[in-house]
């Protein structure tokens, strides 16, 4: 039987991945704030009269992206060579069977724009893809 791959998380590149996809999001959603709150049938006056915290909402976007690059680390070591065009490669394979179908769902289900779908969807493919190449390339030092 064929040895069971190891997984050594490198926590620093997960970290850095994590900051870099938190900070794409933020220029990202900056750039297409208006279609975004079109596409959501909202204002920022709305959103911000709601009274969410928005630490809260920071904090769980970059735990959610630490999380995300923690996966993409796993999967990129288990399957093959870990290299930044892998990281990169694994990351655009799991948006597309994860990320992808899942919101295409919610989307039809939901008659949201394609516009939005666009706008989160591409938002999703490329900090993805970044956050691969990073956890991809750093390797951890045995």
């Amino acid at each position: 039987m064929g040895e069971m791959k190891r997984v050594r998380h490198n926590y620093l590149a997960i970290g850095v991945a994590a900051v870099a996809c938190f900070l794409f999001e933020a220029a990202w959603y900056t750039i297409f704030l208006q279609a975004w709150l079109d596409g959501i049938g909202r204002t920022m006056a709305e959103l911000q009269a709601i009274g969410v915290n928005p630490g809260l909402q920071y904090a769980t976007a970059l735990l959610c992206a630490a999380l995300l690059a923690t996966t993409i680390s796993g999967v990129v070591q288990l399957t093959g060579e870990q290299t930044a065009l892998r990281g990169m490669k694994v990351s655009a394979f799991l948006w597309l069977g994860c990320v992808l179908t899942t919101w295409a769902t919610e989307y039809v289900f939901e008659e949201r724009t394609y516009k939005l779908f666009a706008i989160n969807l591409g938002f999703w493919l490329i900090g993805m893809v970044l956050m691969g190449a990073i956890v991809g390339g750093w390797k951890k030092k045995a």
